[in-house]
């Protein structure tokens, strides 16, 4: 597991790369799968749900389409302190959970819609053969020259 600090000139450290990161490059290693914590540099306290969340804050600034929804995030802030907390964190890790294993078998789907020897397969295949030859026949037609792109 990676180990990230942060000093207090709110700059990060990768001590296994022995250099100074962004918060791009966490949520890269977000993207990537790749374990780390970050720790602050003085305490030493565990600090990665703070960068975590500057993170989403950023994404959600950034992209135009919210995630968090002003209700989701009222929603949430309404757990805090019930009883219902825990379960509320429960659901949402298994909902995600749910979400992504349901994305993966829709990709494998669309995988085995579009393989080789499925028909939409078998027609790309046509389709490509098919320029082939069509480009073949264009430059003998026009005497060994590539057609030209703009007419």
């Amino acid at each position: 597991m990676r180990t990230l600090k942060k000093y207090p000139n709110r700059r990060l450290y990768d001590t296994s790369e022995s250099c100074y990161v962004t918060i791009d490059n966490v949520r890269e290693l977000v993207q990537g799968h790749e374990r780390f914590r970050v720790v602050d540099s003085k305490s030493g306290k565990d600090i990665t749900r703070s960068i975590l969340l500057q993170i989403i804050i950023e994404q959600e600034n950034v992209s135009g389409q919210h995630v968090l929804t002003n209700e989701v995030l009222q929603h949430l802030i309404r757990f805090y302190g019930s009883g219902l907390q825990t379960n509320v964190a429960h659901f949402l890790e298994q909902s995600i959970s749910f979400f992504l294993d349901q994305e993966e078998a829709m990709q494998d789907q669309v995988r085995n819609v579009m393989g080789a020897n499925s028909p939409m397969g078998m027609f790309q295949k046509m389709t490509e053969e098919n320029m082939k030859l069509w480009e073949s026949m264009s430059k003998t037609v026009l005497g060994g020259k590539p057609p030209d792109k703009d007419g």
